[in-house]
C-alpha cells in the first residue's frame, strides 16, 4: 500500500506558525525562530520528515496569546504543560494510513515563552523519551534560561510519576487530535486534577479579574485550532463529563475542565 500524503498543516483553520522563513536544518532537527506576544524565541524542533507533525502547532500559539491576555489565569500559579507525547504513527494508523516511525515533538516552546515573559513557575512534561527531555533542555539554553525547566516523563494514561501532584494549572494545546488516546489523556487529567494538593482560589493569588472569581485549583486550560469534525471533541466532552469533570467555553477556543465539584480535595 502507498502511503498517503497528508499535511498536518490541513487540519487547522490557520496555517501561519508565527515562524520565520529561515531554517537551519540538521539531520534530525530544525531550528527556527517564531513569535510569540512581546518576544521571538528560538525552538530546536525534530524535523524528521514532511509528513509528520513534529513542528510547533498553531495552538501553541493561539493559547500563549490567551494566556497573556488572561495573566490572572496563570500568574502566581505553579503550572504544568502537558506535551501531545504521542507519535505521528498514531495519527496515521488512525487514519488507516500505512505506520511509520517517527520521531516525537517535545519543545517545551510555549513553556519557554511562560517562564520568559511571566517569570513563571512552569514544569513541562511529555511522552517517555529521553530525547524529548534533551530537546527541551536544549531549547531552554539557547533561549537564555540559566537552567532547564523542569521535566516530568510520563505517557498518558499510565501511572504518573508523582503520586501528590502540586499543580496549581494544567495548559495544553492542539492535543484533540489523537481520538483513540482520549481515554487515556482523561485518565492522566482526571488524577492531576483530582490528586491535586492546591488549594488555592483564583480570588486569593493576584492579580485577579472578574473573569475567574469562584474559581478554585486545579484547573486545565486547554486551546486548539483543528479542522476535525464536531464528533470528536463531543466525544472528549463526554468522556470529561463521565469522569467526574466539567468543562467549560471561556472564548478564542479555549476551554477550563475542572473536577465537578470545584474542590481540590
Amino acid at each position: 500500500m502507498d502511503i498517503a500524503l497528508f499535511s498536518p498543516s490541513s487540519i487547522f483553520v490557520d496555517s501561519d506558525d508565527n515562524s520565520s522563513g529561515s531554517d537551519d536544518v540538521t539531520e534530525n532537527y530544525v531550528e527556527r525562530n517564531h513569535s510569540f506576544p512581546g518576544m521571538e524565541i528560538m525552538i530546536r524542533e525534530f524535523s524528521f520528515h514532511q509528513l509528520n507533525a513534529n513542528l510547533l502547532w498553531p495552538g501553541t500559539f493561539a493559547l500563549a496569546e490567551w494566556l497573556i491576555q488572561h495573566k490572572s489565569w496563570i500568574e502566581g500559579k505553579r503550572v504544568i504543560e502537558l506535551g501531545r507525547h504521542v507519535t505521528f504513527a498514531c495519527f496515521v494508523d488512525q487514519l488507516n494510513f500505512v505506520k511509520f516511525d517517527s520521531n516525537h515533538y517535545g519543545t517545551g516552546a510555549l513553556a519557554i515563552f511562560l517562564r520568559k515573559s511571566l517569570q513563571l513557575d512552569i514544569t513541562t512534561s511529555d511522552y517517555d523519551d529521553q530525547e524529548i527531555e534533551e530537546n527541551i533542555a536544549y531549547n531552554c539554553k539557547i533561549n537564555g534560561l540559566i537552567s532547564a525547566l523542569p521535566h516530568i516523563k510520563h505517557t498518558w494514561g499510565e501511572t504518573f510519576p508523582n503520586s501528590q501532584p502540586k499543580w496549581d494549572v494544567i495548559i495544553a494545546s492542539d492535543i484533540l487530535l489523537y481520538v483513540k488516546q482520549y481515554p487515556n489523556l482523561i485518565r492522566t487529567l482526571r488524577f492531576l486534577l483530582k490528586s491535586s494538593t492546591s488549594k488555592l482560589s483564583m480570588a486569593d493569588s493576584p492579580p485577579s479579574t472578574g473573569e475567574n472569581t469562584g474559581v478554585h485549583c486545579p484547573i486545565f486550560l486547554m486551546s486548539w485550532r483543528r479542522r476535525i469534525g464536531k464528533e470528536d471533541e463531543t466525544l472528549f466532552f463526554q468522556g470529561c463529563n463521565d469522569a467526574g469533570l466539567e468543562v467549560q467555553h471561556l472564548g478564542s477556543r479555549v476551554y477550563c475542565i475542572k473536577p465537578k465539584t470545584d474542590e481540590c480535595s
